[in-house]
Order: structure tokens, then C-alpha cells, then sequence
């Protein structure tokens, strides 16, 4: 399909990067945080961006939004994480309008997770939106894109078994701890983090390890009580956490903290130990593995884990795009009437007084001049003309823009905003 632009001065771009090209650490210097992302789009208010959506999980970081210059979301990003501009232009892409749409479907429904099938990321999306909207960000295409995503989204859990088998960071993360860990009933289990990966890593392990022997500590202690009370499991505090590392045999990280929160100084183990970081950016310093007995596995190296469950679901993969593809082409259809609706209305609107006018003139000249059939007929003709002009407008080998302009210009149209 042609490109055109999707809003008259502003182009639609995504600009981000992902688990595809840049590594844990980068991902980790790009990452956001609520406060961060806050600061982007009051930002963004003030500098004019019409319509933003930011999308960040651990696999990626990437700002969806109206603007004259792919580069006015690139900094923006810069801005307001660790990362550089150079860092940005060796691992990040940048999609424009259509792409950009087409991009935002395949995260959306699954395609293009780490681990395929893993809709983690549609709730992030709609949490993002509702940040969008508090801070006056969402406008009526973004909103449009959202729930029309959300829908094929649906479809495909519906009607495909793309995301059967549970199989999601949490789930790679058990499958590791149980193929590892001879006897993990029988082990100590201590989970340090109570985030949404956290809370599925929890759920995860006490389904499949059969192990109640779970400790949890999260620097909130509050919060840790909620899930613990929720799986019956023991809650520690923060304080507690060197001593608790010492009796276990498995830490699982799944904090929020921007910088590690476990180093090789927090260890004084007496037996040997598995750490699972579960974070974005990483939790666990590089150098716990100088200790003897310490493995340490980062959820890069989770996600690259493929097992049965993972290939049966790429069986689907063809069907799941049939049903971005229908869902996709409502959006567009809408989007194109949304464009060109004001126009063909104008032009209705100026036939019908020339109409009005050329009737009224006729009317008066002729004495034998039937002015309801004269209606009849004209009404007829205005409408196969409009119909005409907006088969022309939704040519995909036409370039809209110049054609909205020149109908304008040619009937000096009053265009109304849509």
C-alpha cells in the first residue's frame, strides 16, 4: 500500500528497539519507569506532539506518536533514559505510518514477543494508553489502533492455539529451575520481587515445582503480603534478604530497581546457588559468578529456550496473521473514511447548492419545468459523483493528499475538521 501521510503535517512513527538486535544491558540503558514515562509525555504536550504511546516491557522500549521528524521521539527517548542517541542508531528502527501501524499489530498480538504467543504485552498497552489519555495524548487514531489491536489480539487467543501451553518468561523460567535443580520440591526457593513477572514466576513455580517452600521478599513489605497471603507463602523482610540467600538453593530477581539490587558482597553462601534475573535492566551484578557454586542465568538466555510447546505454536502463525489482517483492514478502511469523510461532505454539500441554485433558476425560466423530477434526477447525479470521487480517494496507487487538495481547490470547499 502507498504511504501517505496519516495526518496532514505529522507523520505516524514507532520509534524503539528490542530483544532482536539489542542486547539485556542496552535494553536495560533505554528502560523506563513509570516516572519516566510520565516526564516523556508531559514533554511530548508541551512540544506540540499530537497523539503518544509508550510501550515498555523488558523486551523492548518503544514510543508510538505523531511528529514532523522521527527524531523529535528519538530524543525524547534519549531524554528521559540512559541510553545515547548513538547507541540508539546502532540498535534501534524506526517505522513510518503504515509500517508503523503493521509493527504495532505484531507486538500487540504475540508475533513478534520474545517468546512467541506471549501476550504479557497487551496489557502494557492498554496501561500505556491510559497514561496516554491522563496526560492528553490519546487522540481518536490512537484510541482506534488500541482497541482494534486489543480485538485481533483476542481473536487470536480465541481461535488459535498461539498462546497455548502458557509458555511466557515466567513459565521458561520453572521449566530452567526444574531441569537444573535435582529434587526442587525438597529445595528452598526464595523469589526477591513482587512485580507482574514476579507475581507469574510465583504462580508458575507453585503449579509445576510442587514446592510450598517459597519465601518471598520485596523491598515493600506490604506488597509482598498481598501475594503471599494470596499463595500462602512465607514473607520475609527486606532486611532479612543476606540471610535468606544463604538458606536457599534457587533466587529468583524479578525486581523493578534500575541498578542491581544483588551483588557478590550481599553473598556468603554455605552450599551451592541458582539466580534467575527476571529483570530489565539486569538485577544481579555480572560478578556473583567469581563465587564458587553460583550459576547465574539471564532471561535473554530463558527466552531463547525452545521447547515443543513453542514449535507447535508457529503451526499457527499463518492463521494469527489471516486475523491481523482482516482486523487490520477495518482500521484502515475507517481511517481512510475518517480522512476523506469531511471532504466528500463538503463536496456533497456544494453540488447540493449548485443544485439548489441551478433549480431555482430553471424553475423561474421554464414554464413547464417539474421541479421534483428535476430533484430526483440531480440528487442521482450528485451522489455518483461523490461515490466517484471517493472510489478515487481510496485508490491505493493514488496519492490522497494531492487529490484532497485539488478537489478542495478546484470546488472551493469549507472542509470542517473530522
Amino acid at each position: 500500500m502507498k504511504n501517505y501521510h496519516i495526518s496532514r503535517h505529522n507523520s505516524f512513527y514507532t520509534v524503539g528497539l528490542s530483544y532482536l538486535k539489542a542486547d539485556a544491558e542496552l535494553r536495560g540503558k533505554f528502560s523506563l519507569n513509570e516516572q519516566a514515562e510520565k516526564a516523556i509525555l508531559k514533554q511530548a504536550k508541551e512540544v506540540g506532539i499530537d497523539g503518544l504511546l509508550i510501550t515498555a516491557t523488558c523486551n523492548r522500549t518503544e514510543l508510538h506518536g505523531f511528529a514532523q521528524h522521527p527524531f523529535q521521539l528519538i530524543k525524547l527517548l534519549c531524554d528521559y533514559s540512559s541510553g545515547s542517541v548513538e547507541e540508539f542508531q546502532e540498535v534501534g528502527y524506526v517505522y513510518k505510518n503504515y509500517e508503523a501501524i503493521d509493527h504495532l499489530f505484531r507486538v500487540g498480538t504475540g508475533l513478534d514477543s520474545q517468546i512467541l504467543g506471549d501476550f504479557e504485552i497487551i496489557s502494557q498497552i492498554k496501561k500505556g494508553f491510559a497514561r496516554s489519555k491522563k496526560g492528553g495524548l490519546a487522540n481518536p487514531f490512537l484510541e482506534r489502533l488500541c482497541n482494534t489491536i486489543l480485538q485481533a489480539s483476542k481473536r487470536i487467543k480465541n481461535e488459535t492455539e498461539l498462546s497455548s501451553g502458557a509458555t511466557s518468561v515466567a513459565f521458561a523460567s520453572v521449566q530452567y529451575i526444574m531441569q537444573e535443580v535435582p529434587d526442587i520440591s525438597e529445595k528452598n526457593i526464595l523469589l526477591f520481587g513482587t512485580g507482574k513477572i514476579g507475581r507469574n514466576t510465583c504462580e508458575n513455580l507453585l503449579k509445576h515445582t510442587k514446592n510450598s517452600d517459597i519465601t518471598l521478599i520485596n523491598r515493600t513489605r506490604d506488597k509482598a503480603q498481598k501475594i503471599g497471603g494470596k499463595f500462602n507463602l512465607l514473607v520475609k523482610d527486606y532486611g532479612e534478604l543476606q540471610t535468606e540467600i544463604r538458606q536457599a538453593d534457587v533466587l529468583v530477581v524479578a525486581t523493578g530497581s534500575q541498578s542491581p539490587t544483588v551483588s557478590k558482597a550481599l553473598l556468603h553462601l554455605k552450599k551451592p546457588l541458582l539466580i534467575l534475573d527476571l529483570s530489565i535492566p539486569k538485577n544481579v551484578a555480572d560478578d556473583v559468578t567469581d563465587l564458587p557454586g553460583v550459576s547465574l542465568v539471564h532471561l535473554d538466555h530463558l527466552s531463547q529456550r525452545t521447547d515443543e510447546t513453542l514449535e507447535r505454536r508457529k503451526q499457527d502463525i499463518p492463521q494469527a496473521e489471516k486475523i491481523i489482517e482482516e482486523v487490520r483492514r477495518d482500521f484502515i478502511q475507517w481511517l481512510e473514511t475518517r480522512k476523506f469523510a469531511p471532504v466528500i461532505k463538503a463536496l456533497k454539500k456544494k453540488l447540493k447548492a449548485m443544485k439548489e441554485e441551478e433549480i431555482n433558476f430553471q424553475s423561474k425560466k421554464l414554464s413547464h419545468f417539474n421541479s421534483e423530477q428535476a430533484d430526483i434526477i440531480t440528487d442521482g447525479i450528485i451522489q455518483k459523483i461523490t461515490k466517484q470521487f471517493a472510489n478515487h480517494l481510496k485508490d491505493t496507487e493514488v496519492d490522497a493528499e494531492d487529490s484532497l487538495e485539488l478537489i478542495q481547490r478546484i470546488f472551493q470547499l469549507e472542509v470542517e475538521s473530522p
